[in-house]
């Protein structure tokens, strides 16, 4: 099942999106503004690594495609805990050209839409590098995720460590924000 949003498809990943992923992996410049401790990638890595993921339904990873079907980025839904309802997720649009046209925005909208409706969960969690403003406006002033917290001195990038800010949304306050905001209701 693909998960719509108005301007974005999430599917799952395909081995034919593995040379643009890869691609992503091994841009510094774009691994510099995303969480995590990246190594360089090769093919057979990328390979091992879908052929890993696609088995496992705790933690899932969805292509982003755009309105033409072209492959912009991707996102998760991972750490899916079952028992108490919540999930962390993230996303990542690869080239800069498909950055502040709304994707992103409902991109985090339509993974809201599928946990909260869908899955049931009750929460949701992601984390931010502190310089990274662009996301912090995204998920906080366009989706209504609340900040819960820093962690000083989490993320070491170009010679100083940044904080790891805490992001969390529950299903009611989507709920508050879809009702607010009708972004569904032309569906």
């Amino acid at each position: 099942m693909n998960i719509k949003g108005k301007k974005v498809t999430l599917r799952a990943l395909e081995k034919s999106d593995l040379s643009l992923m890869l691609k992503w992996s091994n841009d510094p410049e774009l691994q510099y503004w995303l969480g995590g401790w990246h190594f360089p990638s090769s093919m057979a890595t990328m390979e091992k690594w879908l052929e890993r993921i696609s088995e496992d339904h705790s933690n899932l990873r969805f292509a982003i495609e755009n309105e033409e079907e072209e492959l912009i980025g991707s996102a998760n839904l991972v750490e899916i805990n079952w028992k108490d309802r919540n999930a962390f997720t993230g996303m990542m649009l690869g080239d800069t050209n498909n950055r502040s046209k709304g994707y992103g925005t409902d991109t985090v909208m339509a993974i809201m839409r599928y946990a909260f409706e869908e899955l049931g969960l009750e929460r949701l969690d992601t984390t931010i590098i502190e310089f990274n403003k662009p996301s912090l406006k995204l998920y906080c002033d366009k989706c209504a995720w609340e900040k819960e917290g820093v962690k000083k001195n989490w993320y070491w990038r170009k010679n100083r460590y940044w904080g790891k800010i805490i992001l969390g949304i529950n299903h009611n306050n989507y709920l508050e924000l879809i009702k607010q905001n009708k972004y569904w209701e032309s569906d």
